[in-house]
């Protein structure tokens, strides 16, 4: 129930956040397709989101047949941990890197790309896949998704407004307040898409930590999960991958998308460091 309740008030939030942008921006009307815009962003989120992750990951299915070493492993955890088994999917890059999607257990899917098969052991490898199915048991993988969408839905929002502010959208406004209109619209042309990705980004660096306590609670071995971290960092900077700005943050490292590391400030993952750290001082029975 927690984590249904956290959805809720994410979708109520993002909502009012989204209202309140349009309202900035264009006044009564603004408001209103801002809210309109959110009801659209809700709907979609909730339903299509992981349909649109995997997407645009270029992730494709395969079958038992084709990824035995990665079904067996999953299937074990499942049992283990009474999950369903999830759609399982390989994205066709050397950069080692996976990440689950789904609005909840029942409708999940995990990716992992041909890099971290070559990558990593089969420990590791099941630390890693059991870190995403701590996303699955925590129901996360669903507020990740609809923290991404509003992200993008206010991007969109502020971008219209500040063309219409340059290109002389709400003239009797400018009249009246002197050009404020103009420079509100600019200033949260900047602001919003900001705000929207700080709070992706305090969505996303908790439920890293969570995860990855949750995958070692289903494994036993924290270490295994430490070690595929080093590695999977180390290697994902000598390979970037080609990733959607919109979805960087679901993956278990952050890609460093073109090459390009926009520091910790804007980083959507937690020092991978710390989560080493967190993971390698665990005790037996403190996760």
């Amino acid at each position: 129930m927690g984590n249904n309740l956290k959805t809720v008030f994410l979708l109520t939030a993002m909502t009012v956040f989204v209202v309140l942008v349009g309202q900035a921006l264009g006044g009564r009307n603004g408001a209103v397709l801002a809210l309109c815009l959110a009801a659209a962003m809700n709907f979609f989120s909730y339903f299509f989101s992981d349909k649109l992750a995997i997407m645009s990951s270029g992730a494709q299915p395969v079958t038992r047949e084709e990824l035995p070493r990665v079904y067996q492993i999953v299937e074990r955890l499942c049992a283990k941990t009474g999950l369903p088994m999830p759609k399982i999917f390989v994205i066709p890059t050397g950069s080692p890197n996976a990440f689950a999607t789904g609005r909840n257990p029942a409708h999940a899917s995990v990716a992992v790309t041909g890099g971290i098969l070559d990558l990593l052991s089969d420990d590791e490898l099941e630390g890693v896949l059991a870190h995403e199915l701590g996303h699955v048991r925590n129901r996360d993988i669903l507020i990740s998704s609809i923290a991404a969408t509003f992200a993008g839905a206010v991007t969109i929002l502020a971008r219209m407004a500040g063309w219409a502010a340059m290109f002389g959208g709400g003239g009797r406004d400018r009249d009246r307040d002197g050009g404020g209109g103009v420079l509100t619209a600019l200033a949260m042309m900047i602001l919003a898409p900001i705000a929207a990705l700080l709070i992706q980004m305090a969505v996303s660096r908790s439920r890293e930590y969570q995860a990855d306590a949750t995958g070692a609670h289903f494994t036993g071995n924290p270490g295994a999960l430490a070690s595929a971290l080093r590695k999977i960092e180390t290697y994902a900077v000598r390979v970037p991958m080609q990733v959607s700005p919109a979805t960087a943050h679901m993956y278990i490292i952050q890609p460093l998308i073109g090459g390009i590391s926009f520091g910790s400030l804007f980083s959507t993952h937690p020092p991978t460091a710390e989560r080493i750290a967190r993971l390698t001082g665990m005790r037996p029975g403190s996760y």
